[in-house]
């Protein structure tokens, strides 16, 4: 695996591997941080903050967009997720915190998933994508595609859970256990936003259970 010095931008989300990330920046470390990167077209790592520290296992971004600039150079970009790193270390030498990385892929010469895994836990993403408009078309050539289905969930354990997996059937998996409880609580919340204009009444529908 290949090392390097990551400047980190730890935040209370998980960044996947090709998929979009628009930020607000705004705190001057930060500025300082993505400003050199823009002027250097260089890559920023996000790593996401746990109860117990850092998760040890973050995705490097490159800066899409600089979509706007304030006076006070506050920015708002579209960064997009590019490489896996697992965390060696880190050191405080500048304003921002920094890493040394080491950067990782799935491990070598597994077989592809079944195709009818695939296929399985892509009818679940669509049936998550009628639910949820904002949710993307997956890139269906992406060798990793589970990265992409990733995208319909918030779950921080889960997408953890994808990030710092080395195989893609493995990931796969999890998001096919992960979509049924996933696509329920979507249910319940498109249920919801109908009921509400209708008779005033915001009580989410029960399975019968307290």
């Amino acid at each position: 695996m290949r090392e390097a010095i990551l400047p980190l931008f730890p935040l209370t989300l998980v960044l996947l591997p090709r998929t979009p990330l628009p930020l607000h920046i705004f705190e001057e470390r930060y500025k300082e941080m993505i400003g050199e990167a823009l002027d250097a077209d260089t890559e920023f790592g996000i790593v996401l903050v746990m109860k117990r520290g850092l998760a040890g296992i973050g995705c490097s971004a490159r800066i899409r967009e600089l979509l706007r600039k304030l006076e006070d150079g506050r920015m708002d970009i579209l960064a997009e997720g590019r490489y896996r790193f697992e965390i060696a270390g880190t050191d405080n030498e500048r304003n921002f915190l920094r890493g040394r990385v080491r950067y990782f892929d799935d491990d070598p010469g597994l077989q592809p998933p079944p195709e009818e895994l695939i296929a399985k836990v892509l009818r679940q993403y669509y049936t998550l994508r009628n639910l949820d408009e904002t949710l993307p078309e997956p890139r269906l050539n992406e060798s990793q595609l589970s990265f992409q289905l990733g995208q319909a969930t918030d779950d921080l354990s889960v997408r953890q859970h994808l990030l710092q997996s080395r195989s893609e059937e493995e990931r796969l998996v999890r998001l096919e256990e992960h979509f049924p409880s996933l696509i329920e609580e979507r249910r319940q919340t498109a249920q919801l936003k109908r009921v509400i204009p209708t008779n005033g009444h915001g009580k989410l529908p029960t399975n019968g259970h307290q």
